[in-house]
């Protein structure tokens, strides 16, 4: 697998790293956030992706119900 690093990859790379991972792009809304321009910062070389993905997890850990998880669709982040 290539490294998702900021320094290895390019601007395209980024985008489509974040597509694949969305299931594509302005379709997807976890619990009223914004996916698409939550990786933003990522995609453009200022955050790293693992450093987004830490500070949801820790912004919003158990915010999330268990029953909820079955319902959601559109986001294939879940």
């Amino acid at each position: 697998m290539k490294s998702l690093l900021i320094k290895d990859t390019t601007v395209d790379e980024r985008m489509q790293i974040v597509k694949e991972a969305l299931g594509g792009f302005g379709n997807c809304d976890c619990e009223g956030i914004d996916m698409d321009d939550m990786y933003d910062d990522y995609i453009f070389g200022r955050r790293e992706l693992a450093d987004i993905n830490r500070e949801f997890s820790q912004q919003h850990a158990g915010a999330v119900k268990a029953e909820d998880r079955e319902k959601r669709s559109g986001c294939a982040m879940h």
